[in-house]
């Protein structure tokens, strides 16, 4: 039989937990993914010993935040296949994917990582590929998205997405808006350009800072 005290210690355990993974998604949304550690435990809250009774490293901590964010992007995918047009559901799942990226550091720099042997991950990133392969599948049927695009090629544009906002955040934090757009109208079939127009261009002042943040040290 199981005491109340251990009914208790479990929930707190998992009270615990559920803070922390709410503090490190906020921390590295902010910061990025090395941020310290102690300051995810203080803004959860708890103390560094809890911090590492939970996540007995950094990585396991990064994979419960990121499992959470590849969750959200499956789900961005399902509402994207509930539009009534083929591809503007794909244009619309481009579009957020990449403005997810744009409001979280943590994602940015997660999108360009690897965690292979991750099995919490495994499950909202098969959803989310699958309902991308869905929207691409649509939109190639319909005749607007060109022919050959494959949900390999939209990971490689969120890699491209975040090379461009670590180098520009500070610098020309709307220019992957840009970006985004120019890629969105490279899957357009033939015959198919809008001609709206682009999101405004980096100024040379802009550019100029972006690239010299963004040479290596050193």
């Amino acid at each position: 039989m199981t005491s109340g005290r251990g009914r208790g210690l479990r929930r707190d355990a998992e009270a615990n937990r559920e803070r922390l993974v709410a503090a490190a998604r906020e921390v590295f949304a902010e910061r990025g993914l090395g941020a310290p550690l102690d300051d995810i435990a203080r803004r959860a809250g708890v103390n560094i010993a809890t911090l590492y009774r939970r996540f007995p490293d950094r990585d396991s901590l990064v994979e419960a935040v990121l499992a959470d964010r590849l969750d959200d992007l499956a789900g961005l995918a399902g509402q994207a296949l509930r539009r009534t047009d083929p591809w503007d559901g794909f244009r619309w799942f481009v579009e957020q994917a990449c403005a997810m990226q744009a409001a979280d550091r943590g994602v940015t720099e997660a999108f360009t990582a690897c965690f292979p042997g991750s099995r919490g991950m495994e499950e909202p990133r098969t959803r989310a590929l699958a309902a991308l392969d869905t929207l691409i599948d649509r939109a190639c049927e319909q005749g607007r998205l060109r022919p050959g695009v494959t949900s390999g090629d939209i990971l490689l544009f969120l890699m491209a997405n975040a090379g461009v906002l670590r180098a520009t955040r500070d610098a020309a934090p709307g220019g992957w808006k840009r970006l985004v757009a120019l890629l969105i109208d490279a899957c357009r079939a033939d015959g198919e350009r809008t001609g709206a127009p682009l999101p405004p261009a980096l100024t040379p002042e802009e550019l100029h800072d972006a690239m010299v943040g963004a040479r290596p040290l050193r």
